[in-house]
């Protein structure tokens, strides 16, 4: 329910509070305990008397499934509560694209493309009507297209039928979880911090999730493996590693080339899989290091993707590369990962939106299925907005005030986030305090810490904001954490 449907509702009931009792008893045009025009006594007046309302069934939320009452799935919703309750405040919070790459006439020229490609691929009226009015493959049907671009743009050679294209990376990251993580000793194993989406799943699915804690400079293979057997070493049987390796959400870290290929050489000795996630790399400046997928020989990536960031976040489009073959009891492979996943997929979503895979199909056709040449602009938009952001931090906070106060951030060449230590402890109290007093909203740290963690940290997004924002924001920041710092000595 909207806002404005609950003043509404609320005025509605104060004029019924306040008015006499004959108005209510006898409304305007009705005769005495009747409807209009009829007498008291006349039969049907009875017949038309609403029943009294029956009370609500409650239901008691010990009841209901344990996640709705995790603190981990309340984060965002207190995030945008802040928001709204604060318009006038500039936000350093969300995680969205910059809303001048988008116009409107971008999504019909992309549909028409498609269509055009359906047609010249030999499809007839009824074959291209067919493809975006009605339900399509459960796997998806757009698998050719995308396949040929993460061959030319991501150096990534997997069949078409190894995808299945999702309701966002959120569903895949679902799926993925859902097949892989079946036994009561399966555990996932993900960086800290770590974005909640794929927290936030496992969650719902009651998979078993074991935090290995990002150092200053990134996630170490040393502290992967020590968890890997850690794990064993409890009984319990380690499946996947979930990593973001291209400016993370929420730390902005960066795998480096070596660590990338050390934790490929991990996973094949320690028989576990991989999950990847890439949503920044390809709206950041400069040439991205191949992905783990672009690296993997032994099928030991499952690879998340995600055009949110690279198209729009209205398509509601990802897809995930499953190329891990599967077998039976008797050792007989029985097809691909991608396959299982799909018969998830039909049970939960049926199939992915064939409008919002046509405008998705029609862009990457449009640029010869080269995002990183389609972004190219908007990675360096990015590019400057996250130097924008280090530039007003240095300006409001100079390096000899921010060794007095204890404060200190990290340096990303690109994404959408970067991380601040602060001497005080950064929960949604501070957090109320700096939208209202100061103005400015930023992100708690500790919304990314599965197992604790991150209480003196928070989180600025840099993708959002104009130059001026930019500035002004950063400067209001600044006061608030003096004011903050200076409060809790």
């Amino acid at each position: 329910m909207s806002g404005g449907d609950i003043d509404i509702q609320q005025a509605g009931a104060r004029a019924l509070d306040d008015a006499p009792g004959d108005a209510l008893d006898n409304p305007a045009g009705t005769a005495p305990g009747g409807v209009p025009g009829k007498a008291s006594g006349d039969a049907s007046a009875d017949r038309a008397r609403p029943e009294p309302a029956a009370a609500a069934a409650a239901l008691r939320k010990e009841e209901l499934h344990a996640s709705v009452s995790s603190p981990l799935l309340d984060t965002m919703n207190f995030l945008n509560e802040i928001t709204l309750r604060y318009p006038e405040a500039i936000s350093f919070a969300p995680g969205r694209p910059y809303d001048g790459f988008f116009d409107n006439e971008q999504i019909f020229t992309h549909i028409r493309r498609f269509l055009d490609h359906l047609a010249a691929q030999g499809g007839t009226p009824q074959d291209v009507r067919t493809a975006v009015f009605q339900y399509g493959p459960t796997a998806g049907q757009i698998r050719d297209v995308l396949a040929d671009s993460l061959r030319v743009d991501e150096g990534i050679d997997v069949p078409p039928e190894s995808i299945v294209v999702t309701v966002g990376a959120q569903e895949g990251m679902l799926l993925v979880l859902r097949a892989l993580l079946g036994g009561p000793d399966d555990v996932l194993l993900v960086s800290s911090p770590c974005y909640v989406g794929i927290t936030g799943a496992a969650r719902v699915l009651d998979v078993a999730v074991t935090a290995v804690e990002e150092r200053e400079g990134g996630v170490s293979c040393d502290d992967v493996e020590a968890a890997i057997l850690a794990e064993r070493a409890r009984g319990r049987r380690p499946r996947a590693f979930y990593v973001v390796p291209d400016h993370a959400n929420p730390s902005g870290n960066t795998m480096d080339l070596k660590s990338r290929h050390a934790l490929l050489d991990l996973a094949a000795r320690h028989d576990v899989l991989i999950l990847e996630d890439t949503p920044y790399r390809l709206v950041s400046p400069g040439t991205p290091l191949p992905t783990l997928k672009a690296l993997d020989r032994e099928r030991r990536v499952v690879h998340l993707g995600s055009f949110s960031k690279t198209l729009f976040p209205g398509a509601r489009v990802g897809f995930v590369i499953a190329d891990q073959p599967v077998v039976d009891a008797d050792g007989r492979e029985g097809g691909l990962l991608a396959d299982e996943l799909a018969k998830i997929k039909s049970m939960v979503t049926v199939n992915t939106s064939s409008l919002s895979q046509a405008v998705v199909a029609g862009a990457l056709l449009a640029s010869d299925g080269r995002l990183s040449v389609l972004n190219a602009e908007a990675a360096e938009y990015y590019g400057r907005a996250m130097r924008a952001v280090l530039a007003g931090l240095d300006r409001s906070i100079p390096a000899d005030r921010r060794a007095a106060l204890g404060v200190r951030w990290n340096r990303p060449t690109g994404g959408f986030f970067l991380r601040m230590q602060v001497p005080f402890r950064a929960d949604n109290a501070a957090l109320a305090r700096s939208a209202q007093d100061f103005g400015v909203i930023w992100t708690p740290m500790s919304y990314f810490y599965p197992q604790g963690g991150g209480e003196h940290a928070i989180r600025l997004s840099t993708s959002y904001l104009t130059a001026a924002e930019i500035e002004e924001g950063t400067a209001r920041l600044a006061r608030f954490i003096e004011a903050e710092s200076a409060a809790s000595r």
